[in-house]
């Protein structure tokens, strides 16, 4: 049997074919490195902007419903980023902690619609709301507990005596939402039922990180945190203090400084332990306040995020006295206020 080879013309075709592939690979390869490289230099830029302008500008705007549809659309998008950069943890804590309001606020929302059912004599549609709620609350906690994982992973472990050196006042500012995040974790966890995983012992670690932060730079906010641990959890109050004198301490501060968060948490301690007295105290407040002085322009968005957690409150407490929501423009009024003298209500409007 007699064999063939291949004619040099043959083997050179088979030599520049082979050639011309391993140049595609190459050519490939070498797109992709461009491409991650483009990538890259995108996800800085776009993380800087967001830092430098976005968040800035949500600050002042203080739309909550704007914040809160860019923080849900957007974050994919920016996150994604972490894929081929450095992962924009400050910015993730931000947009979780704005998501998951989102999600709580939704919860809020189903839990007063299981009060007004329940009112009805509807069963069946109180039990559905309270399963939204639920739901809407589980989904907040998964948020909120993102958004701490990713305080630590910048900020390192918190609460372990050791303060982290902060370049700008945002830095601080991000690093008490982060602690935010992590109480509201934990709370949002238990009002779900579903563990998402938040440590028990969070609310403690919280109130220690919070001496890390001036609090009277911050509105009052730092103690106003750490006070609100020691009114929730049994132990944690150290001796010779009291949780209601430093949140009323905080509430001043917060109120002269025109950003008044500290009223949300005072109210929310005071609700814990059932005093509704002291509640709707801290609501007055809070709408006598809002309504002599406008947010200071730089932090609108958080002043407007207090008077939204409280709206809330005053909403669950008219809820279950009267089968609505607060009137509109009745911040800080109730059901059973005293009728101003010389005003008669004309019922004839009404039906």
């Amino acid at each position: 049997m007699t064999t063939t080879t291949p004619s040099r013309s043959r083997f050179f075709e088979v030599f520049r074919a082979i050639l011309a592939t391993g140049g595609l690979i190459v050519s490939l390869a070498g797109c992709g490195t461009m491409n991650n490289m483009l990538y890259s230099t995108t996800g800085d830029v776009m993380q800087g902007f967001s830092r430098e302008h976005t968040m800035p500008y949500l600050l002042h705007s203080g739309d909550l419903d704007m914040a809160c549809s860019m923080s849900e659309s957007v974050q994919p998008l920016l996150m994604s980023f972490g894929r081929v950069t450095d992962d924009p943890d400050q910015l993730a804590v931000m947009l979780n902690l704005q998501a998951a309001g989102c999600a709580e606020d939704r919860a809020r929302s189903a839990e007063l619609a299981s009060i007004g059912a329940l009112r009805a004599r509807q069963p069946d549609q109180a039990q559905d709301a309270q399963i939204q709620q639920k739901r809407y609350y589980a989904l907040a906690a998964e948020r909120y507990f993102q958004g701490w994982k990713h305080f630590k992973a910048h900020y390192g472990e918190p609460g372990t005596g050791e303060c982290p050196d902060f370049d700008e006042d945002l830095d601080e500012f991000i690093y008490l939402a982060g602690l935010l995040s992590g109480l509201q974790a934990l709370n949002a966890e238990i009002q779900s039922t579903v563990p998402v995983g938040v440590p028990r012992n969070v609310g403690s670690v919280v109130a220690r990180a919070s001496g890390c932060l001036d609090n009277d730079k911050w509105w009052g906010a730092p103690m106003a945190l750490r006070a609100t641990v020691w009114a929730m959890i049994p132990g944690t109050e150290p001796q010779g203090e009291n949780a209601f004198e430093r949140l009323a301490a905080s509430d001043a501060i917060g109120e002269a400084d025109a950003v008044r968060i500290s009223h949300v948490f005072h109210a929310i301690a005071a609700w814990n332990q059932g005093d509704m007295a002291q509640v709707r105290a801290v609501i007055r407040r809070h709408a006598e306040a809002i309504s002599s002085q406008p947010a200071d322009p730089e932090w609108v968005l958080v002043d407007r995020i207090a008077t939204r957690n409280i709206l809330a409150l005053s909403d669950k407490l008219w809820m279950e006295n009267t089968g609505h929501r607060t009137p509109v423009g009745g911040l800080g009024t109730f059901w059973n206020d005293p009728a101003p003298t010389g005003e008669v209500m004309e019922l004839d409007s009404l039906l």
